[in-house]
């Protein structure tokens, strides 16, 4: 069973406030020595049926993408409502974390945090199509 170990609390341009719920406090210890970290959250905005079905989409982030299965794109709207976004930790006070970079609304359930480390997450021989060149980072 899916639990949520927190909630976006504040977005204020590139900044967000992260406040993970006390119980889950401990597993924090030592997250503080990271400047990046994966987070993954629940796209609560798109909880409706009619998203949760969708299977095609045009990236619309990215100018001139062509239409693609949902699973080749970030988008939203998917059969289970994810996100993960790798973000910049700012500080870390208690159970709030500051920080930079974060995609999610105010609102958003946090799923999971798990350390950014460049030797597991970096690919840098990774191929991508010409289309998710163009566009904000995602």
């Amino acid at each position: 069973m899916l639990r949520f170990i927190g909630v976006v609390e504040r977005v204020e341009g590139e900044i967000s406030i992260v406040r993970i719920f006390d119980e889950f406090g401990e597993g924090l210890k030592g997250l503080n020595t990271f400047s990046h970290l994966i987070i993954l959250y629940w796209f609560h905005l798109r909880e409706e049926e009619a998203e949760r079905r969708v299977l095609k989409v045009v990236p619309r982030r990215h100018p001139g993408a062509p239409e693609v299965g949902v699973f080749a794109s970030r988008s939203p709207s998917r059969p289970n409502p994810v996100g993960l976004c790798v973000v910049e930790l700012v500080k870390m006070e208690g159970n709030i974390l500051v920080v930079r970079g974060l995609d999610a609304f105010e609102g958003s359930p946090v799923i999971d945090i798990k350390p950014y480390t460049p030797r597991a997450d970096a690919f840098l021989e990774a191929v991508v199509p010409e289309w998710a060149l163009r566009g904000p980072k995602t």
